[in-house]
């Protein structure tokens, strides 16, 4: 159980890495205060801008999807560049730029300041043979590593020297890139060398398929290396993201992105799009949930409070009559009325409606309120998180649903095309309904915080009756085109109205005036 000291503190912005300075300002309107003309301006194109480019909302966040290829192209031009200003060979300037994790300002600078210094470090030292790294037949040569000494024993040595038999070589490169995942500093097997293997060598040694396995862990460490960079997280997905929000912004920002393969993600910490809430507040309520949860549903099967003095009991016997070590109150664990009332009738238990029952049970409430207010908004998180599954598995079965439609009346494929339009849009709204909660958990109460509830409702209100109305009949659909069209527009518009106004307080820098509500304790 968390101490009063900790659950009075508050954690301002200042705690998530923003400014503690910043005041508490409007959530936003409720329908009244919709302005819907500009709501439809925010769904298409402005007409009032002369190159009508769509508007940007507050939330959306600016960035670019590249495929393996743009990577590739990417590290191939920067790594020409800088091989011209340095006058390096062009696989020695990928591996100094990848000594410099990519940032060739900084390599440039320290290069001119002291070369040698940052060749040796890079894994580029002093060359002791001048020709180019080749496998050849070195009579009376003994492999370190096997010992073998066979007439016509191919070997290869780097420039720096050290030579060992091919096949102990393609043994040891093949277990640093299958078994280590390791491709951007592999050295030399030689005692204590600093060399590093680079690409022209490693296509010398190994077959094709571990090259390709090399190059795809280069393109792999080129894209961990950059801060404005990371791969869609989604299994399979070979494309990456590029944005350009800051560890720092994650406070103010909630960067959404969009890959290509239609999964979208947080940029900041890689998890599924979590609009409204900041990565900071994801991360406590996950760890909440994760700490609390079970210990929450083991209390409520558990444990009860006495009536008298709420000291929490643990029944540890099969007996029904309670003394309270604190206060000795005695009482039935059944109905938590008075011992006294039940006389030795306390196997057949019938007192659940008397007064003293009920009293003991008010006060048992009260003094969960605590539990109870956590089991609210982590029920309803967890209620839109599985109606979200349910929804999509409905959209699984859309397209199936859309050829019924179509066939059992004169609508054509566009016109039913309402019903995927609507999945969708119970999909977004549901994942944005499960972070609201989980948002509003870490609020404290004030008018700010009933308006942003009040929009809360509307949109949860209005998924539940567009996934109602979703869910009829397919005879009924025809009939209710026009109608899910509305809700389907009036549910994205709600959406809007959430997102957009909590991401431009959180860009304003304004204080949520967030508490961290602990376990057991009345708000």
């Amino acid at each position: 159980m968390d101490s009063d000291d900790e659950v009075n503190s508050v954690i301002s912005s200042e705690d998530l890495g923003g400014d503690a300075d910043s005041s508490v300002g409007d959530f936003g309107g409720d329908d009244s205060d919709v302005d819907f003309d500009e709501l439809q301006e925010h769904d298409g194109f402005d007409t009032q801008e002369k190159d009508l480019k769509p508007r940007k909302k507050a939330f959306e966040i600016d960035h670019k999807v590249y495929s393996p290829e743009d990577i590739q192209r990417q590290q191939d031009d920067q790594v020409a560049e800088v091989a011209t200003l340095l006058e390096q060979p062009h696989e020695s300037t990928a591996i100094l730029l990848r000594y410099g994790r990519w940032n060739k300002e900084r390599l440039i600078e320290q290069y001119m300041d002291n070369q040698e210094e940052v060749l040796d470090k890079a894994g580029l030292g002093q060359d002791v043979q001048k020709s180019p790294p080749r496998i050849e037949v070195i009579d009376g040569f003994v492999c370190d590593i096997c010992c073998e000494d066979t007439p016509g024993l191919r070997s290869f040595a780097l420039k720096c020297g050290h030579r060992f038999c091919v096949d102990c070589y393609r043994q040891y490169l093949a277990q640093k890139i299958r078994g280590e995942g390791e491709a951007a500093r592999i050295k030399c097997p030689g005692d204590g060398c600093n060399r590093v293997v680079d690409a022209k060598s490693l296509d010398i040694l190994v077959r094709t398929d571990l090259t390709d396995r090399y190059h795809q862990l280069l393109m792999r460490t080129y894209v961990d290396d950059k801060e404005n960079l990371k791969w869609c997280p989604s299994p399979n997905c070979v494309y990456a993201i590029e944005c350009g929000v800051r560890k720092r912004d994650l406070t103010r920002v909630v960067p959404t992105v969009f890959c290509d393969c239609k999964h979208s993600f947080c940029f900041g910490c890689t998890l599924p799009d979590h609009q409204p809430c900041p990565c900071s507040l994801v991360k406590l309520w996950l760890k909440k949930c994760e700490d609390d949860s079970e210990t929450a549903n083991w209390i409520s099967a558990n444990t009860k409070e006495c009536p008298k003095c709420h000291s929490t009991i643990e029944k540890n016997g099969g007996c029904n009559h309670m003394t309270c070590r604190k206060c000795r109150n005695e009482f039935c664990w059944m109905c938590m009325g008075m011992w006294s009332e039940h006389g030795t009738s306390w196997y057949n238990c019938s007192r659940f409606e008397e007064k003293s029952g009920l009293d003991a049970r008010d006060a048992q409430a009260r003094s969960r309120q605590s539990l109870e207010r956590y089991l609210h908004y982590f029920n309803r998180y967890h209620n839109h998180e599985q109606s979200a599954k349910l929804d999509k598995d409905i959209f699984h079965k859309t397209e199936k649903k859309m050829t019924l439609l179509q066939s059992a009346s004169d609508m054509s494929w566009i016109e039913v095309q309402f019903l995927e339009e609507a999945s969708q849009a119970l999909q977004r709204c549901r994942q944005t309904l499960k972070w609201t909660y989980a948002f509003a958990y870490y609020l404290a109460r004030n008018n700010e915080t009933e308006i942003f509830e009040d929009n809360q409702k509307n949109l949860e209100l209005a998924v539940e009756d567009l996934s109602e109305m979703f869910e009829k009949p397919t005879d009924q659909l025809s009939g209710l085109r026009v109608e899910m069209m509305d809700k389907t527009t009036f549910c994205n518009r709600r959406r809007i109205v959430v997102l957009d106004d909590t991401a431009k307080r959180l860009k304003e820098g304004v204080s949520y005036n967030l508490h961290f509500y602990g376990f057991g304790v009345v708000c």
